[in-house]
């Protein structure tokens, strides 16, 4: 019997099938261990040796692949087919030595594209070594990214309060955001002006023609730049006679495009389906690893992490035969077509993703997927199909016609494209993506019947205004299209890179777009201003080039390290001088646009406009950047960092207390106020003022003594529930408006409604929310199941609940809060597990402290017949820790 070790527990059980009993085939549930979040996990004074921890969860499932391994005549590595699955096999493979599970028997490692059954069988006919190149290149990223991340995040903690922390890939990537927003704010629109002609044929047909050229003069795009230019072009049009000089009809092929990349899989998904990465990828996860197809668990395409665009040969040679029998003969091509990818530092030797047969059409898997899958399965198959497909033929006719005015002439022209042939456009057709221009080469509508040298009839002369738009913000996946044209990153990071951005509150998302925010706007600036070498294109495209090299086994990746360490620490070094000050200057400088915004009533954006003579900078405060005045104390004005901010007093309130009135019980005075966290309302004076912030949608120009009082007595009592005899109160907290009864919250749909609410509804309401989460348990409501996902391997249901603080993964009694912004329905097994395991390890842990000084009896009766008596277990970590210090 053989052990095969694949990554996630659903490709096992569909592997296990195909292999049958000869074989065991276990998961490692991704990474098996990974560098301690902590210093000194990479030594670079140590020849950059590192250090590796395994997690609680991670332990278990080695001790199993372990014990079978030790029974076994020999294992077989499985993990996916990229950089990261070399990684973890090799990962896996180190432990077992140090288990000494392995001894002579056999190991070989094996990749696969697809999990389908002739492909699992024919990677087996097929074992090679675990490439040490793939591996070193793992180690050197590895190891980059955590010298970066656990060497600047300190200096952005010192210099930057309220920074989160940098990556080496994230930071270029929130650096682009940034740049474009710089971009936009630095835009000045130009107004200009397009002028048309709608003209009739003799035969009554009528198209439009646009004006290119006057005065004997081409006119360039947008050269009519105003009004009265306008005007005496239209004058001259609309009192001239027309001709057509000549028609051109020109026969143009439209090529396909190639099968999908990682990067363009999620372009499409994103303006075809409205995907956001992480769900394009959690999808495309799902139908690479397998669904039931009428009682046979099958993968329905190959890996989707890649940046290759060719197919295999066979895969060719199916796409062909269902061109010819589902399209007809017309439809393929004479030759199969080949192509090559314009990114840079891609792996040609990556295979594109495509469906793993191309006979099971989308209509013929529908009622085996759910709607996301089905959706992106059929994206995939068609424009796998659609690549291998003959060109489109379209006939283009450009019409040159000219307007005689007296003598002054002036040049129209109309264009329009007819499709003569289809092609691969019968199958898939790209689309236009936020603002990106897609090839779509098509001009116009269709053209009536116009012959040259005859007259036209002038119907009506169009002259429109316009104005040039800035270029449009980065959405997710034209972020990704940008990075992946610089060769910053690779396939398997995109969509992380741009979730960790989300979850750092470093950019944030509206209508789809990527919107920096300050936190981001300020770390970009900074690392622009003292670190500028680390965020360049060209240097991390560099560095990813070098990764590559040392994949090959062109470069020694030790050496990649030191060329980088030496360079990078020194840098470090010089940033332990950098005063506050000149930190505060560089940043003025720098975010000028978002800090000092254009004053309306033209004045001076840097004056203050509270005390009149302070001049505003940025400050640094415990939570992060605001604006402030040089006069402090005397002068508190404080306004929050903000692009949203206009720079006007009434939009940024001062902290020079406004009166609303005084409290008629306590006579207290009530004021309006402005701190780092926006504006506020305070009854009284020091510090056991009450304070409250103004809610969202409430702005400080609105704001009276009626809402002041209102929002100073939350949590506001409604009445006491007529069951319980409790009280009902409401109130505005971290969620949102609120109502709450003996520790049951639930939400209302307005901030109004905390303040008019009765006693009916709000029964009603907590009523309605106890229905949808099932029921109380021990006072507290029991969340709703969202989501089944099956099994545990340790036995029981993991399902996706709706709690209190949001969405949470549970198994048993451990709760696992989801990532912020993450779609409960999208949740995989795969996460969850991780999500459960490291909840188990933390609460492991947390329990073992608390623990210290309990009896080892105790300790040993509560664990059961499976747990490790306490003190073989400190032996064994003691005898553990030993030869690790010793190896």
């Amino acid at each position: 019997m053989n052990v095969v070790v694949v990554e996630s527990p659903s490709k096992a059980k569909t592997i296990n099938k195909y292999l049958g009993p000869g074989y065991k085939v276990l998961a490692s549930f991704g990474h098996v261990r990974d560098l301690p979040a902590k210093d000194g996990s990479v030594r670079p004074d140590e020849d950059f040796e590192m250090s590796w921890e395994v997690d609680g969860a991670s332990a278990k499932r080695m001790k199993d692949i372990a014990d079978a391994v030790k029974s076994s005549d020999g294992l077989i590595l499985a993990t996916d087919p990229d950089r990261e699955g070399e990684a973890i096999s090799w990962h896996v493979l180190d432990l077992l030595k140090k288990k000494k599970v392995i001894g002579d028997k056999p190991v070989k490692r094996v990749v696969f594209n697809a999990i389908t059954k002739k492909a699992v069988l024919d990677a087996m006919a097929e074992p090679r070594d675990i490439d040490a190149s793939l591996v070193d290149a793992y180690l050197a990223r590895r190891a980059l990214d955590y010298l970066v991340g656990f060497n600047l995040s300190p200096v952005l903690w010192r210099k930057l309060p309220g920074a989160r922390s940098a990556g080496r890939v994230q930071s270029v990537a929130l650096r682009l955001v940034c740049d474009r927003e710089a971009e936009i704010e630095r835009f000045v629109t130009e107004e200009y002006w397009n002028i048309s002609a709608l003209l009739k044929t003799p035969r009554g047909d009528e198209f439009e023609a646009r004006l290119v050229s006057a005065d004997g003069k081409r006119l360039q795009p947008k050269a009519i730049g105003n009004a009265e230019e306008a005007n005496r072009l239209k004058t001259l049009l609309d009192g001239a006679s027309y001709v057509v000089e000549s028609v051109e009809a020109k026969p143009v092929k439209r090529n396909p495009s190639p099968p999908f990349t990682t990067s363009t899989l999620q372009q499409a998904a994103s303006s075809k389906l409205g995907f956001s990465a992480s769900r394009t990828m959690q999808v495309a996860q799902k139908l690479y690893e397998g669904v039931d197809v009428g009682g046979e668990t099958v993968g329905l395409i190959t890996y989707m992490r890649t940046d290759g665009v060719q197919m295999a040969p066979e895969a060719i040679d199916a796409a062909r035969r269902a061109i010819g029998g589902q399209f007809g003969e017309r439809y393929l091509p004479e030759k199969p077509r080949f192509y090559s990818t314009k990114a840079k530092n891609a792996q040609e030797a990556h295979e594109a993703i495509r469906p793993t047969d191309f006979n099971r059409t989308p209509e013929q898997v529908r009622r085996y997927l759910d709607g996301d899958m089905l959706k992106l399965y059929d994206l995939v198959w068609k424009r796998g199909i659609a690549s291998q497909m003959a060109s489109a033929e379209i006939e283009r006719t450009t019409a040159e016609i000219t307007a005689d005015n007296s003598g002054k002439k002036a040049g129209l022209r109309a264009t329009g494209s007819v499709i003569r042939f289809d092609g691969f456009i019968a199958a898939y057709t790209d689309m236009k993506e936020d603002g990106e221009q897609a090839d779509d080469g098509d001009e116009g509508g269709r053209l009536p019947e116009i012959n040259a040298r005859e007259s036209l009839a002038k119907q009506r002369i169009n002259a429109s205004q316009h104005f040039t738009e800035p270029p449009p913000r980065y959405s997710e996946a034209t972020l990704i299209k940008k990075m992946e044209e610089l060769g910053i990153g690779r396939p398997s990071t995109y969509a992380a890179t741009v979730t960790t951005l989300i979850d750092r509150d470093y950019v944030a998302i509206d209508k789809r777009k990527l919107v920096p925010q300050a936190k981001g706007r300020l770390v970009t600036a900074f690392l622009e201003s003292f670190f500028t070498r680390y965020v360049e294109y060209d240097f991390t495209a560099s560095l990813e080039e070098k990764l590559d090299q040392i994949s090959a086994g062109e470069l020694n990746w030790k050496d990649v390290l030191r060329e980088f360490w030496n360079d990078f620490f020194s840098q470090i070094e010089d940033t332990k001088e950098l005063r506050v000050t000149n930190v505060l200057d560089a940043l003025n400088e720098e975010l000028a646009p978002l800090v000092f915004p254009k004053r309306e009533d033209g004045g001076d954006p840097r004056m203050c406009q509270v005390c009149g003579t302070g001049k505003l900078s940025l400050k640094l405060g415990k939570y992060g950047a605001f604006v402030g005045c040089s006069n402090y104390p005397e002068c508190n004005y404080t306004r929050q960092l903000s692009s949203e901010s206009n720079g006007d007093a009434e939009a940024a309130v001062s902290n020079e207390p406004q009166s609303l009135g005084r409290d008629p019980h306590t006579g207290e005075e009530i004021t309006l106020r402005s701190g780092r966290f926006g504006p506020y309302v305070q009854r009284g004076d020091g510090k056991d003022a009450k304070r409250a912030s103004l809610p969202k949608g409430w702005t400080p120009a609105a704001m009276d003594h009626e809402k002041a009082l209102a929002l100073l007595s939350l949590p506001r009592d409604i009445g006491k529930h007529p069951e319980s005899g409790k009280m009902i109160s409401s109130g505005i907290g971290r969620y949102g408006p609120f109502v709450l009864h003996d520790g049951t919250y639930a939400n209302l749909e307005s901030v109004e409604d905390v303040f008019s609410i009765g006693l009916n509804r709000a029964v009603s309401v907590l009523a309605d929310k106890q229905s949808k989460n099932g029921g109380a348990a021990r006072g507290r409501t029991a969340a709703a199941a969202l989501k089944e996902l099956g099994e545990h391997p340790e036995g029981g249901a993991i399902t996706v609940r709706d709690g209190r603080f949001g969405p949470y993964v549970n198994w048993g009694k451990v709760n696992a809060t989801l990532p912020k912004g993450k779609d409960p329905q999208s949740v995989t097994v795969e996460e969850a597990l991780a999500l459960i395991a490291e909840r188990a390890g933390k609460a492991g842990a947390s329990k073992g402290k608390s623990a210290r000084g309990k009896s080892a009896a105790a300790a040993t009766k509560s664990g059961g017949s499976k747990a490790e008596k306490p003190k073989a277990a400190a032996k064994a970590k003691a005898k553990t820790a030993a030869k690790a210090k010793k190896d």
